[in-house]
């Protein structure tokens, strides 16, 4: 069952520190954006059922990505879409949601999730990385 999206952005704001909401809003929707098409399959799907109704667009994003990212370029690549973000409060912001995230639908998805995506992931979720 999903998590309302109320709760889900209170647990963004509260482990990012934002001061609204709408921060919390804003980061939730460019990290869930980078994160949708770089996830392809049953886990995909599988996760768009835990996040509240208004993510789950943005992790089903049509156009997958042509190459996977390092978790270097992923923070760059969700830098460029929140205004006035840098590298080091993106990498900030991704790891606020995707921690959530990553409490949200429990550790077998995101094992699952994190075989998908290239090392050092592990970390942005709020996991150890396991060698």
């Amino acid at each position: 069952m999903a998590i309302a999206w109320e709760r889900f952005l209170t647990q963004v704001q509260d482990r990012g520190e934002y001061a609204t909401t709408r921060d919390a809003e804003q980061v939730t929707r460019a990290v869930l954006a980078t994160l949708g098409a770089h996830l392809v399959g049953a886990e995909r799907k599988e996760l768009a059922e835990h996040v509240p109704p208004q993510c789950r667009p943005l992790l089903m994003v049509p156009v997958p990505a042509t190459r996977p990212l390092s978790p270097h370029e992923f923070v760059e690549a969700v830098a460029v879409l929140i205004e006035g973000a840098t590298s080091e409060t993106a990498r900030w912001d991704a790891g606020a949601v995707l921690s959530t995230l990553a409490d949200t639908t429990g550790d077998d998805l995101v094992h699952r999730i994190l075989t998908q995506l290239p090392p050092g992931y592990a970390l942005l979720f709020g996991r150890a990385e396991l060698a």
